[in-house]
């Protein structure tokens, strides 16, 4: 078999009957909120880049060449604002997540760390800084895969067991990653509702994949404005799966950006969100890492 073959693009996937999950307790659906830390992470002048980084920021991709002072305070206020503020959240209604974190950016943040491990998040590597992997030589991206794991390794005492790129990875990420080992599965692909298995090199690889469209990334987007559009979308589509999940249980992935969904009035539809799924019962509100486990012990990878 090619060592490209799990490059080939996929347009039936499980078609018209998906396996049943089987969730933990019969769960009609399983909520992983993923929660993107990269401040810290994402390039900057004092970093040694040429330009700061305005990406998913108030300012949008101004454009701006140099450093922008603005930019970099917006990307301050997710680690020392919007951070705390989503934990509390979370915490009041006993509710976990995923921290799709930058190497770099919890490296800067000791505190954030302890409040990880203390609530026992998972710890999903996205990457050694937030940047683009599309355009990387193979020796660089590897070095970025092997520098990102043994700096989260040394922060939280266990490798990660995830990876996702920034958008998307590039043709040589997913091999790599095997190469190095330890991942029990990326989330680089957005085309599924439901964990797969793909073959990289021989190997059979797990893919969770990761989602867009449930994502705080369109209050920059022209997509949403206030936290009631927020909650509005989330709430339906949490339903629609729900009501699916009587006889196809499926997965639901809810991006979330400290910088953008930190802030009051936004997190005011997050927090009316959270309390729609509390009031629901069968759901599994789950970390990434439990997903993948999940699917490995009851949908293990067939030769």
């Amino acid at each position: 078999m090619s060592s490209l073959d799990h490059l080939r693009r996929d347009f039936r996937g499980y078609g018209a009957e998906p396996p049943h999950p089987q969730w933990p307790g019969n769960a009609r659906l399983a909520l992983n909120i993923c929660v993107n830390y990269e401040e810290g992470g994402e390039p900057s002048v004092p970093d040694g880049d040429a330009t700061s980084e305005s990406g998913l920021t108030e300012g949008g991709s101004s454009g701006y060449k140099g450093r922008d002072l603005a930019a970099e305070s917006m990307f301050e206020y997710g680690s020392r604002v919007g951070f705390w503020r989503v934990d509390r959240l979370l915490a009041e209604r006993g509710m976990t997540a995923t921290i799709l974190g930058c190497a770099l950016a919890l490296e800067r943040n000791p505190e954030v760390c302890a409040r990880i491990r203390a609530r026992g998040y998972d710890v999903c590597s996205h990457g050694l800084r937030w940047e683009h992997h599309q355009g990387m030589s193979e020796a660089e991206e590897r070095e970025r895969i092997r520098n990102a794991t043994a700096k989260l390794t040394h922060l939280f005492g266990e490798a990660p067991l995830g990876w996702y790129c920034r958008y998307g990875s590039s043709t040589n990420t997913r091999r790599l990653l095997v190469e190095h080992g330890g991942f029990l599965y990326d989330s680089d692909a957005y085309n599924d509702e439901l964990p797969y298995w793909t073959e990289v090199d021989g190997k059979s690889h797990l893919v969770v994949p990761y989602g867009l469209v449930n994502n705080d990334a369109k209050f920059i987007r022209g997509g949403m404005s206030t936290g009631s559009q927020l909650f509005e979308y989330l709430r339906d589509t949490f339903d629609m799966l729900y009501r699916e999940g009587a006889q196809a249980p499926k997965m639901m992935s809810v991006g979330l950006h400290l910088r953008l969904v930190g802030h009051p009035g936004r997190a005011a539809g997050l927090e009316r969100f959270l309390d729609h799924v509390a009031s629901h019962p069968d759901v599994w509100v789950c970390r990434r890492a439990d997903i993948a486990r999940h699917w490995l012990a009851t949908h293990p990878a067939r030769p």
